[in-house]
């Protein structure tokens, strides 16, 4: 019976997704989330995304660089925040390991160092953006017999090694396999400032015949994910552990998996992985349109105990090489995911910097205008940092210079976001307001704006969990600063109005005409419907228990309409 009711509001709720795309209206909500994982899933199996040039000289190791600095630029103004990087292959990797060799992507020759480390330097160049860098791990598989993974692995492991069709892959059974690939990733978070470790096919080949239960087969799956877990989070807990499932968890009620799901045909088990805490994140392979997509992205979110999920979109299909889909097919996707509270991750990175229909453009320019922060790992309870202190604005040469101090107690393991606003105090909860986020450093620059005439700056420990703001107005009163309003965006159904000052009284806002004639009256909340008020020019001011009024913002609320 509970699928059954769940199921209706899901049908109502992707019904009225797929009327908002029709009738092009701002299907997502007036002021961007925040929080929201962009990813994107960079691959170096044969330099498919990165690298292009292969490494072995002063000249070429330059140039490997740049190539990945290009990328890395380009994605920032994508505003992409999650960088999935490829680090271990096919038995090979693409830094200095004791476990495994070489992979030839970086150097040309297999087993051979590119003369520099490319995970070190893609893990410094992504911080410098604001991005996290997850390592992407793949698990199972080691390449074909003729490959250098199989190789050095056979060396060491034969037992742990078996042939499938013309693949070579770990055995899942074994428990020295879980160990191994434990050792791996082990090495990696204790090595390397990374922020993530992203396991790729944690699963059983496709193509082989089980001669065990799938219960046991999912068992054996998930001692691999535990050990894992328990090595990196020993290493350092606030780590975020992630996969990357079959795109379709199970069968539904009235959505069938056409016999490609995680759990029956992958033997994975990702929502106890997701129950037990093992898993942080999931980006399941959703290379779907329609009803093979949003039933079961909600599917994931309803199963997700609380943790982070983002679909991983099949943007390659967009290639007139692949399957020609049209933009509309990934953008309602990405659509529908942030109002289900879902991320998206972009397979693969190259047709998203290739602008693959549109697809960058899109996203630059319309569903990711504005940055934002990865979500919090709330699961993990602990105390947020202290706020940072001394605040400090220093204008001049067309740059604003803002500067901070730590708390002492800071460690290495606290980063600062900057916020800007023409309002004060500035609200930072709106996405709007993020000029600068996860800076190690004590201070950064813009240039000189109109629209940032007011700065806050908060502290934020890996776990995503932020301070208190210490703002550049703290004397400040309410009424003052919301003389500063600007003109709110809205989507025709709802205006997010800025945080109530916690000095101002007000319960109520007034929206009236630009010559003064009072329209209604509302509750103020940080989020008003104004489905009842007509198009127009409006201003919205605060009513406080006295009858005193301040002006907050303008509003102009007009709604498309069909020819």
């Amino acid at each position: 019976m509970r699928r059954l009711l769940t199921t209706i509001p899901l049908t109502l709720f992707i019904c009225t997704m797929a009327m908002a795309q029709i009738f092009h209206t701002d299907s997502y909500s007036s002021i961007p989330p925040k929080r929201e994982v962009r990813a994107v899933w960079m691959t170096t199996i044969g330099g498919l995304d990165w690298p292009k040039t292969y490494a072995h000289t002063p000249r070429t190791i330059v140039k490997q660089k740049q190539e990945l600095t290009a990328l890395l630029d380009q994605l920032k103004k994508a505003n992409i925040n999650t960088i999935l990087l490829q680090t271990r292959i096919r038995g090979t990797v693409i830094y200095p390991s004791a476990y495994e060799p070489w992979d030839g992507c970086v150097s040309g020759n297999p087993g051979m160092s590119p003369g520099y480390d490319p995970l070190a330097f893609a893990i410094e160049e992504c911080h410098k953006r604001g991005m996290e860098i997850h390592a992407w791990v793949v698990t199972i598989p080691v390449g074909r017999p003729t490959g250098t993974g199989y190789k050095a692995l056979k060396k060491k492991h034969p037992e742990l090694l078996m042939k499938v069709g013309d693949e070579m892959f770990m055995r899942p059974e074994k428990a020295a396999t879980a160990t191994y690939i434990a050792n791996i990733c082990r090495e990696i978070a204790k090595n390397y400032d990374i922020d993530g470790i992203h396991l790729d096919y944690i699963r059983y080949p496709e193509n082989l015949k089980l001669n065990i239960s799938r219960q046991q087969a999912r068992a054996n799956i998930s001692n691999i994910v535990k050990s894992i877990h328990d090595a990196v989070k020993a290493e350092k807990p606030w780590l975020k552990m992630s996969c990357s499932p079959i795109g379709k968890r199970n069968d539904l009620n009235r959505y069938r998996s056409r016999g490609w799901n995680a759990e029956e045909k992958g033997c994975q088990d990702v929502e106890k992985w997701m129950k037990e805490g093992w898993m942080d994140q999931i980006y399941p392979m959703m290379y779907f349109r329609g009803d093979n997509f949003f039933p079961f992205a909600a599917d994931w979110k309803e199963r997700s105990h609380g943790k982070t999920v983002s679909a991983g979109l099949g943007i390659y299909f967009m290639s007139p090489r692949e399957a020609n889909w049209p933009i509309d097919d990934i953008t309602r996707e990405m659509n529908v995911c942030r109002q289900m509270g879902i991320g998206t991750a972009m397979f693969r990175n190259k047709f998203f910097t290739d602008n693959t229909k549109g697809i960058f453009d899109f996203t630059a320019n319309e569903m990711y205008s504005y940055p934002a922060l990865v979500p919090e790992m709330t699961w993990y309870e602990h105390k947020a940092p202290e706020a940072p202190t001394d605040l400090r604005i220093s204008k001049g040469n067309g740059v604003d210079h803002i500067s901070w101090n730590r708390q002492p107690a800071d460690g290495d393991n606290i980063y600062y976001n900057v916020y800007g606003s023409d309002v004060a105090p500035v609200d930072i909860t709106d996405s709007r307001n993020i000029i600068a986020m996860r800076v190690k450093n004590m201070g950064v620059t813009v240039p000189e704006s109109n629209v940032f005439r007011h700065y806050a700056v908060t502290a934020m420990d890996r776990y995503g969990k932020e301070s208190a703001a210490l703002q550049s107005d703290c004397d400040l009163s309410a009424e003052e600063g919301l003389q500063h309003a600007m003109l709110i965006r809205n989507d025709g159904n709802r205006l997010a109005l800025p945080s109530k000052p916690s000095t101002l009284d007000a319960q109520y806002v007034i929206f009236e005409t630009a010559t003064g004639v009072v329209l209604t009256t509302k509750a103020y909340n940080k989020e008003i419907s104004v489905k009842d008020i007509p198009d127009g020019m409006y201003i919205v001011r605060s009513l406080s228990k006295k009858g005193k009024t301040h002006r907050i913002c303008w509003a102009f609320i007009k709604r498309l309409t069909l020819e």
